[in-house]
């Protein structure tokens, strides 16, 4: 039985890593077409262009930093009240509450994009990175509120009330017991904030209007393009912030 725990561990490494060979491969292929099972030669030219100013890759990647950055950040503030009132209170009402903040990933994404690109339109928000976050932030934010509400549940109160016993101010209580005790909480949902950002094709083309150029736009042009090895190279770049912060959650 112990023998099994390492094959089964090695057998899910494998599944997980399985999708990225053809993506390494891609990359260094030059003349890779169907039905060849092998490619004819291998060029680093995709990595080169690929960071070349001609590719663009470098003003797409900063976008797309700046944008999950600013839109985890402000999904773990906007988060915190909601996420402690609902995970240490219970009220009338909870459910509704509970389902409403739900409501944007249960709707069918495309009827909520028009219906938000309307909205934008009118509040002059298409084609600006404001309004990219601002769209970001509806599917990243119920992420935020869910993993800190847990965390908010499962938190003993009584160090709290020690605290503001001791004379401290309920934000004082707050900064020195409470954040402390949460700060895996907050890095677990700014880290999948960021990820959920990082990923948004659709919102992005909508509501930046192809002025806001994204990594994941720029990756669908040169896969519609038919630069397949720039494609892969551009997509291992696309997939490194997932497996970095896989690979920090690992090793905590």
């Amino acid at each position: 039985m112990k023998r099994l725990v390492p094959l089964s561990g090695a057998a899910v490494s494998l599944l997980l890593i399985l999708p990225l060979l053809p993506l390494i491969f891609r990359s260094i292929a030059h003349g890779w077409r169907f039905p060849d099972l092998w490619p004819q030669q291998f060029s680093l030219r995709a990595w080169a262009f690929a960071f070349s100013s001609g590719a663009g890759t470098g003003p797409a990647l900063a976008e797309t930093v700046i944008i999950a950055l600013m839109v985890a950040l402000i999904s773990v503030v906007v988060a915190l009240p909601p996420a402690q009132l609902i995970g240490q209170h219970n009220f009338r009402g909870k459910g509704l509450l509970l389902a409403l903040i739900a409501l944007p990933l249960l709707l069918p994404p495309f009827a909520a994009l028009m219906g938000l690109h309307g909205l934008f339109a009118r509040l002059h928000l298409t084609g600006t990175r404001t309004g990219v976050i601002l769209a970001h932030l509806i599917p990243a934010l119920p992420y935020a509120i869910f993993i800190l509400a847990a965390l908010f549940a499962r938190l003993d109160r009584g160090y709290v009330a020690q605290a503001r016993s001791l004379g401290a101010s309920p934000w004082q209580a707050f900064v020195r017991v409470t954040l402390p005790m949460i700060r895996p909480g907050l890095m677990l949902a700014f880290a999948l904030t960021f990820l959920v950002s990082w990923g948004q094709y659709a919102l992005t083309l909508m509501i930046g209007g192809g002025r806001v150029e994204t990594l994941p736009l720029l990756l669908f042009s040169t896969l519609s393009a038919g630069r397949n090895d720039l494609t892969g190279a551009l997509g291992l770049i696309y997939i490194l912030p997932g497996l970095i912060i896989l690979a920090l959650t690992v090793r905590k």
